[in-house]
């Protein structure tokens, strides 16, 4: 079973440490928005403004090369002359990375809103442009903000962006042999938003001699629908590979272009989420109707703060585009479309060229009859929406804004497999959730970069098994679990991780593929399986009377409940009292806070309520100038050095600069001030001076 409960959890920030995570940027270098995994080369290949990166793909923070692509000044003046700003807009953004059948790389830039396209290698430590400028036009953005989508399948360049320069042209474009585009009608593509394009093999094994297929999945104003307000629905079309467009009509357009409406149902939600990524998630040993789509949705409106993660079996989609009814408009003002009840032309409008084709004389799509090429041109949606895996969300989150997706599977201890999905936000963090039996459950959601800024495109590499995210100020690295924020028993398997179990060897939460020990791990939260913890020692803690105190307490598990005891009894969170996320903060200390302070860590699971000690604290309120100073108090350290010993140094410093400067004075090095008084003025004088209150204000004295 896929999928899973609504999860609405608070979830506590982490940040992520340094240790395990390598980061890259580079002074004055802005946009990390693009990347090219080449494994076969141990790269990770960024595209930034005006330059491109190959990293170490085993530690992105080494740069092993790079090349810049800067526009010229003409290029800038002729972008700043057309209304757009110099420094934001007139630069070259690089938009398109992908390899090439002879492991060369093809690159695109907008290059000041007149986008341009070249060829790439890495030879020797060194990355080349070889300056064979082709036009971009369709291939990459004009605009560095504009969504756009695009593969390189079989050395053809297939591409969603816009046509011009204003970006009112929208269009799906594959760039060679024979260059095959939509047509500008609000039918096919209205106003859309490009979101992300895969390939299918279908062609494979297939019994009815079927063609592979590109699926491209965006966003667009919806044209089936009268309202008042304009409303945006998520959609994703197909093509055929084997499209050559038609002889007459349809010339050098698709002939296979159909699209559907893709839903991902909130209850709480009045209009439509909206598709912003996806991830096409395979199993090797199935076939392609096997594979699975994951699908992040934000909303499309302020009145919510829902974003969803959905799923969608690769043969449900299908499924509308081969056997589904075609929408179909009427001639009326406005327009209004209805499901099509008439004759269907053969061959069917939108399929590929197959085994049945062929049997009538058409082996390609110049064949295919003007009858069923102007069904097709004006009948370019499906009626049939397609619906997600168990017709809800595998995950509902309020308060984040979903970006990017990632699936990875993983074995767990009991030889179970589970998907994890990492899912990126706006503001900066990474969310980590699996589903078990039903139940979504966050692991934990990071900070992946200082700033919250939003990341903007999430990949994984099978090779390194990290994942790769980028934004507008550096990418980052980061592995697929870090087992070691654990530090008991309790902690790493109430973390209901699949990648981690603890080691009663070794005494430490850690990765499962790194261990050859059987591990401590309960996906079910079952804690009871762990050995009985050490106690907690108190911590003597005194403070004078008015001020305030800290006692730190670090949840040891995203979902643990944290409760702070006093003698006992559970702390009244007061005026005076303060819950923090790391621990209680005690203000205007007064006698009655003194005593035995307890933070218990509680967590509920599928296996039952376990609850633990985390830290324990003995408070001593004293009043102001008790004890004749025999009070100690707790001093806190500064690199290893007390702060009293760091006061008997600085003193021992000024003694030994009092003792120097003496023996300068005695030697004569340095003469003594009233020197200067008498040299000049003579001492009758300056006693004079000195008596009436004057001030000297001579040169020689500064």
């Amino acid at each position: 079973m896929i999928f899973g409960v609504v999860v609405e959890k608070l979830i506590v920030h982490i940040l992520f440490p340094e240790d395990n995570a390598h980061l890259f940027n580079e002074e004055g270098v802005f946009n990390y928005s693009t990347m090219l995994l080449r494994e076969d080369l141990d790269l990770l290949v960024v595209g930034a403004k005006e330059a491109i990166y190959a990293l170490d793909l085993n530690d992105i923070s080494k740069k092993l090369a790079s090349v810049k692509w800067e526009v010229t000044q003409q290029q800038k003046a002729e972008c700043q002359n057309k209304g757009k700003h110099p420094e934001m807009d007139c630069k070259n953004y690089i938009r398109i990375l992908h390899k090439t059948e002879d492991n060369r790389m093809y690159v695109c830039g907008t290059n000041a809103f007149n986008p341009q396209c070249d060829y790439m290698s890495y030879k020797d430590g060194q990355l080349t442009l070889e300056k064979k400028r082709e036009n971009g036009k369709g291939k990459c953005p004009y605009d560095p903000l504009q969504r756009y989508a695009s593969i390189m399948f079989e050395n053809d360049l297939y591409s969603a962006t816009s046509l011009n320069f204003l970006g009112s042209e929208p269009v799906l474009m594959r760039s060679s042999p024979v260059t095959i585009r939509t047509e500008f009608k609000s039918s096919w593509l209205n106003d859309p938003t490009f979101v992300s394009m895969t390939q299918m093999p279908e062609s494979e094994m297939s019994a009815e001699g079927d063609d592979d297929k590109v699926y491209l999945f965006f966003s667009e104003t919806a044209v089936e629908y009268d309202c008042y307000n304009k409303l945006v629905v998520s959609r994703v079309a197909r093509v055929c590979k084997g499209d050559l467009g038609g002889q007459r009509t349809l010339l050098k357009k698709w002939t296979s272009f159909l699209k559907a409406r893709i839903d991902c149902p909130v209850l709480e939600s009045e209009l439509p989420l909206i598709i912003q990524d996806t991830y096409r998630w395979c199993d090797s040993q199935q076939r392609w109707k096997d594979c699975l789509f994951y699908a992040v949705f934000t909303p499309q409106s302020d009145t919510s703060d829902m974003s969803a993660v959905c799923a969608y079996r690769m043969s449900d989609i299908s499924k509308v585009f081969a056997e589904g009814n075609y929408l179909t408009p009427l001639e009326t003002f406005p327009v209004k479309w209805v499901t099509h009840s008439g004759e269907v032309p053969l061959p069917r409008p939108g399929a590929c060229i197959d085994n049945e084709a062929r049997k009538a004389g058409i082996t390609e799509t110049l064949d295919i009859p003007d009858k069923t090429l102007q069904f097709i041109k004006l009948r370019p949606l499906m009626d049939q929406a397609i619906q997600p895996i168990g017709g809800k969300p595998l995950l509902v989150r309020r308060g984040a804004t979903f970006t990017r997706i990632v699936v990875h599977q993983v074995q767990a201890a009991d030889g179970e497999m589970h998907r994890v999905m990492f899912i990126s936000t706006e503001e900066g963090t990474l969310l980590k959730a699996v589903n078990y039996d039903g139940e979504m459950f966050i692991i934990e959601e990071v900070q992946l970069f200082q700033a919250s800024e939003s990341i903007k495109i999430l990949k994984f590499s099978n090779v390194t098994g990290q994942l790769y995210a980028g934004s507008d100020y550096g990418a980052a690295q980061v592995p697929l679990a870090t087992c070691g924020r654990s530090l008991s028993c309790m902690d790493c398997v109430l973390s209901r991780d699949p990648y981690c179990g603890w080691d009663k060897v070794a005494g430490k939460c850690t990765l499962l593929s790194s261990s050859q020990r059987k591990l401590i791990q309960s996906l079910k939260g079952d804690a009871s399986l762990c050995p009985d913890a050490e106690p907690i020692k108190p911590l003597n803690l005194s403070v004078w009377s008015g001020e305030k105190l800290m006692l730190s307490c670090f949840s040891p598990s995203n979902l643990a409940k944290t409760i702070w005891e006093q003698d006992g009894t559970a702390v009244n969170l007061r005026a005076r009292f303060q819950l923090r996320r790391n621990g209680l903060l005690i203000l205007n200390a007064s006698d009655t806070d003194t005593g035995l302070y307890r933070c218990r860590s509680a967590e509920h699971s599928n296996a039952g309520q376990y609850a633990a000690i985390v830290a324990e604290y003995q408070v001593s309120v004293c009043p102001r100038g008790s004890g004749n100073g025999s009070q100690i108090f707790p001093q806190p350290q500064i690199s290893g050095l007390s702060v009293a010993g760091l006061q008997a140094v600085i003193g021992l410093l000024l003694v030994s600069l009092l003792a120097l400067l003496s023996w300068n004075f005695n030697k004569g090095h340095i003469p003594l001030p009233w020197y200067y008084f008498t040299k000049k003025y003579g001492s009758a004088e300056v006693g004079e001076a000195a008596d009436s209150g004057l001030h000297f204000n001579d040169p020689s004295l500064s």
